[in-house]
This record gives C-alpha cells, sequence and structure tokens, in this order.
C-alpha cells in the first residue's frame, strides 16, 4: 500500500460506495476498511509464521482463510442459496496447514471475495432488506440485511485478531 493510500482517511469517512444503496453503505465500508487494512497488515509478512498458532491460538492462515470464506458463506445465504460442496470443503479446511499457501496468495483471494460481495451488494434491493434467510444447514431464521451485517462484523472482529497474532509473531519461537 503506498504512503498516500494509508494517509487516506478511513473508508467511511470517503462517502458512499458507487452503486451500493444507502442502507448497506456501512456494509460496503466495513468490508473495503478490513480489505486495506489486511493488505497493509500482511505487507512484508514472513510466511514461516504462518500456520503456527502462538499460545493454541489461530495461525493467521486460519484467519485469512476465515475471512474469504464467512463472506463467501454469509453472501451465499443472502442470496438464499445453500452452500455448495467446494464451499463446505473449503470450511472444512479453513485453519489446516496448506504447504504452498503464501499469505500474499491468501490476502489476495480476501480482496477477490470483497470486490464479489460489494458487487452483490451493489445488486440489492432496499426493500429486500428484512426479507427472511436461513443460515445453514439446520435453517436458523434470520434476514437478509442480519446476514450482510454479520459478514462485515464478523470480517472485522477477526481482522483485528489478525492483526495481533501477525506482530505476535517475532515474538513466537518457530
Amino acid at each position: 500500500m503506498s504512503e498516500q493510500q494509508a494517509a487516506q482517511p478511513e473508508v467511511w469517512m470517503r462517502g458512499p460506495v458507487p452503486g451500493v444503496p444507502p442502507l448497506l453503505q456501512p456494509v460496503a465500508h466495513a468490508l473495503l476498511q478490513a480489505k486495506e487494512e489486511v493488505t497493509r497488515y500482511m505487507d512484508g509478512f514472513d510466511d514461516t509464521y504462518l500456520w503456527l498458532q502462538p499460545g493454541g491460538r489461530a495461525s493467521v492462515g486460519f484467519h485469512l482463510q476465515h475471512i474469504s470464506g464467512v463472506v463467501d458463506r454469509l453472501f451465499t445465504y443472502a442470496l438464499g442459496n445453500p452452500l455448495s460442496e467446494q464451499q463446505f470443503e473449503c470450511l472444512r479446511a479453513e485453519g489446516q496447514e496448506v504447504s504452498h499457501a503464501r499469505s500474499s496468495d491468501l490476502v489476495l483471494a480476501f480482496g477477490k471475495q470483497v470486490e464479489a460481495a460489494i458487487a452483490q451488494l451493489r445488486e440489492t434491493d432496499e426493500a429486500t432488506l428484512t426479507d427472511a434467510r436461513y443460515l445453514g444447514r439446520k435453517r436458523i431464521p434470520t434476514t437478509l440485511i442480519g446476514l450482510l451485517f454479520h459478514a462485515a462484523e464478523h470480517t472485522q472482529r477477526h481482522v483485528g485478531q489478525l492483526f495481533v497474532t501477525a506482530k505476535l509473531m517475532p515474538f513466537v519461537s518457530r
């Protein structure tokens, strides 16, 4: 990330995201902020730490996989669709060490997932935000806006955990 990009105000302070309905701006802002922060936090990250679990906590690799997966899964449910077998495979694989994985690839994958989510937000009719949606195989009832908001806040929570974990890595023995 350039110095100019780092000096910009937070995404929500830059105005509306073009094409995203007004009631969904907070979701778009949170996801775009997460994308920028992940890119910044992971710049120069030493991949030898990617799968280490300091104090038995989640690895940096897990957080990177999980934030992409959460956005993908919750936005799938937002469309009223069930998860595919590939999505279940990705869910089962979250946190499992992938020997050839690089943090830069995981960051890029998250960025693409955020862009897909923003595209979906642009196509979302605000009149449908309180429509019923269902979460998971148990079909837990929620609403469209509930899923979209949770995708944003859950992502932000894991970005914070990612940041702390990534910063601890130089102090963790390999």
